[in-house]
């Protein structure tokens, strides 16, 4: 095995071999998405379960039950770490150590500390780590960041952004951790949302959150909401729940994934100087005359391509293996977004509005990330 920076050089002309940790829902689509990018195929399957065991035979590689014998027997070209996030820290620096580009599941870790010490050993051995937030490579958020970049509806001034939906009984019984505390709805679900939403409308300065706890009688929550302050000076609302029966998830209108029935609702309303956008329905919003509530306003349908943004990923992941692309989510991106999440579960518990640092001072332990402070703590700093 080789540590450090692999040179791109040898891969050159070649097809590339990828492995996957954890062979999950999320591995299989990842399984999936291998076959439909050229010029990479997959090379091996690391899960201890008989699952797992099975899904190999199926997809007719070589099956291992720890990550390091198959990095050993295999040296494959990068690996997708879709294993419970408990596990990417640990499991990732031993692609670190070896030399080879991981892109991790979302969120990337299940503690910010962790996190930030795994990206910058990343960054120190410079080896590529993405994290999974694929929606960003769906072309509907690719025209979206265009049309907000380029001014189509002015300086951005509101966000609101809504995730519920009703995960069934059987979600939590067949994986008992889903139950438990620090397995709710902030963690698991509502990252990808942050992550848009940074990526949409910039960095995140401040939240103040609540949430209640689950009805299920399960130790963490059901339901939670936020209040965002932006860099920008925008506001931002967001709130996310595994218990409520709604149409206006990510998942029900995106139409990015089969399993999830469809509506023709939308997720995200962001609201500019100039007009308003509606995601992921695409819809623009401008007055037709002038910006005066009592003149006619009218809707655009914005157009875009379609492609399934998982395959995209993984085509991304394939040209920064080669060298070719840099990392369009790197790991410093979704250690911004934990960062965010992390603030929302500290204010949720204190109650207290929770500041993100600029990152720009020495003592900001997460450097460039944050440092999410809690008011009470502040004010204590300053009477002493």
């Amino acid at each position: 095995m080789s540590s450090g920076h692999r040179d791109t050089a040898p891969l050159a002309g070649r097809g590339l071999r990828f492995a996957i940790a954890g062979i999950g829902l999320v591995g299989q689509r990842h399984a999936e998405a291998i076959v439909q990018v050229p010029d990479v195929c997959l090379c091996a399957i690391v899960d201890p379960s008989d699952a797992g065991k099975a899904a190999a035979q199926r997809l007719d590689v070589p099956w291992y039950d720890d990550l390091p014998s198959m990095i050993h027997s295999e040296q494959p070209d990068g690996i997708i770490l879709s294993t419970p996030t408990k596990l990417h820290v640990e499991q990732g620096d031993a692609c670190l150590a070896a030399g080879i580009p991981v892109l991790v599941e979302k969120p990337l870790a299940d503690d910010l500390k962790a996190a930030t010490i795994f990206v910058e050993q990343a960054e120190k051995a410079d080896v590529a780590l993405l994290v999974g937030h694929h929606r960003r490579h769906n072309p509907l958020i690719r025209k979206a960041y265009e049309y907000i970049q380029n001014g189509k509806i002015g300086a951005v001034r509101a966000v609101q952004a809504t995730c519920w939906f009703y995960k069934p009984d059987v979600y939590f019984d067949v994986a008992p951790w889903r139950k438990q505390k620090g397995a709710g709805p902030i963690s698991v679900n509502l990252v990808h949302d942050i992550d848009l939403m940074r990526h949409l409308c910039g960095e995140i300065t401040s939240v103040q959150a609540q949430a209640a706890p689950s009805l299920r009688g399960y130790e963490n929550e059901d339901v939670a909401a936020a209040l965002l302050t932006f860099e920008n000076g925008a506001i931002g609302t967001i709130s996310v729940s595994d218990s409520i029966v709604a149409p206006w998830s990510w998942e029900m209108t995106a139409h990015e994934y089969p399993i999830y029935p469809t509506t023709s609702q939308s997720a995200y309303q962001i609201g500019g100087s100039h007009g308003a956008l509606s995601i992921p329905d695409l819809t623009l919003w401008t007055h037709e005359e002038k910006r005066d509530w009592w003149t006619p306003i009218s809707a655009t349908s914005v157009l875009r391509d379609t492609s399934d943004p998982l395959i995209n990923q993984m085509a991304h992941f394939a040209a920064v293996v080669r060298g070719d692309e840099a990392p369009l989510v790197s790991g410093r991106e979704g250690l911004r977004s934990l960062a965010v999440v992390d603030a929302i579960q500290k204010s949720a518990k204190s109650g207290e509005l929770v500041r993100l640092g600029d990152g720009h001072t020495e003592n900001d332990p997460t450097n460039a990330v944050g440092r999410a402070t809690n008011m009470k703590e502040t004010k204590a700093k300053i009477a002493n």
